[in-house]
């Protein structure tokens, strides 16, 4: 009975679309991501170059201005689906954490206290110390385990380490734990969450790809890394979804999500379990909406994207895409001045502007009929 009664309610919190389609009713699950734009603490972390985010470091980086971030990251992650989702995102995945600490001062924020979610995340080999995480609701998405992938720069003289994990014996993926190889571009890695998402197996990847600053090439080697992952998953588990989201610093057309990556803008290109759609093309540059501004130009570097197993169901006997949607409000943008329009940060030119990120969210829904 326990059990009928946590599915029944597991299927309401997913379920605010109740789309009706020929008498057939679906539940949907929402997958997020956001870039919450340099959540630091107020405490040094030993061999991180987070000294900007100190007291008395250049950012004045205080108990104050902490909590005030703290309080509106919660404020956009607590409204994240809402609209159509009463029970919010099944998966939210975040980037530039500085460490664990802040996501659990995250979740204890009145915004976000009681939702029940649970965090996965790893230490990294950042410099600064900026990571990602995952935020999952455990009613909706059955967690089973977690590994960093860590990036690697090529190095053609150690192929065998190239690509940050190995699959073992039992064709099971496993991720380096040292960093091995050339370690110029040292950065932030990929963290695999790995469960079940309305019964379904499902991978989920995060990643934050190196910056513009980096060239990119970089980037791209970011791409390969993640594409060989991808495929290394589907063969440990024949059938599975990979979700892969992140701030890519790069837009869809570009090399490292088009070719690298191997992401196809089209429904009628995806071909196999194998392929990868991403549904955010059209968005740029059709509809012209972007996550962040530069230069009075959107670009589109916050991505979610994923294979071809969700698309190629038509009566959603599994799970499917639905929609995607960029997440924006008023209260994100700057309302006036120069930089009207543009995503309001949490401070820019040295000035501390109580905002929120230089980023806007993203959201996929998946749909799957409900019996």
């Amino acid at each position: 009975m326990r059990k009928v009664i946590l599915t029944l309610a597991a299927i309401f919190l997913a379920t605010a679309l109740s789309a009706q389609n020929g008498g057939k009713r679906y539940a949907l699950y929402g997958i997020c991501f956001y870039n919450l734009e340099n959540l630091f603490d107020t405490i040094h972390d030993a061999g991180k170059n987070d000294y900007e985010y100190l007291p008395d470091g250049a950012n004045k980086w205080g108990a104050m201005k902490y909590a005030n971030k703290l309080k509106n990251m919660a404020k956009v992650l607590s409204e994240l689906c809402r609209d159509k989702l009463p029970g919010g995102p099944a998966v939210v995945g975040v980037s530039e954490v500085e460490n664990r600490r802040v996501l659990e001062d995250l979740l204890r924020q009145p915004a976000l206290a009681g939702q029940g979610w649970q965090i996965v995340h790893e230490d990294g080999p950042d410099r600064r110390g900026v990571e990602c995480a995952f935020f999952y609701n455990p009613r909706l998405f059955k967690y089973e385990g977690h590994q960093l992938v860590p990036y690697y720069y090529k190095d053609p003289e150690q192929p065998d380490v190239d690509l940050g994990f190995y699959e073992d014996t039992n064709g099971k993926v496993v991720a380096y734990k040292e960093l091995r190889g050339d370690t110029t571009h040292i950065t932030r890695g990929f963290l695999v969450m790995s469960g079940t998402l309305a019964g379904e197996k499902t991978h989920c990847i995060v990643c934050h790809w190196p910056s513009r600053f980096a060239g990119s090439p970089v980037r791209e080697r970011a791409g390969e890394q993640v594409r060989a992952l991808k495929d290394a998953l589907l063969r440990q588990d024949p059938g599975c979804h990979v979700i892969i989201m992140g701030d890519m610093n790069d837009d869809p057309k570009d090399k490292s999500m088009s070719e690298a990556l191997g992401c196809k803008h089209k429904v009628k290109d995806v071909k196999g379990d194998g392929d990868m759609y991403n549904p955010w093309w059209d968005m740029l540059y059709k509809v012209g909406q972007g996550t962040l501004l530069y230069n009075g130009k959107w670009n589109l570097f916050d991505q979610i994207v994923f294979n071809g197993n969700l698309l190629h169901d038509a009566d959603a006997q599994t799970l499917q895409f639905y929609r995607n949607e960029i997440f924006l409000r008023d209260y994100l943008l700057q309302q006036e001045g120069r930089y009207k329009g543009n995503p309001l940060r949490t401070q820019a030119g040295g000035t501390w502007l109580n905002g929120y990120s230089d980023h806007l969210p993203t959201m996929i829904y998946l749909k799957k009929e409900v019996k």
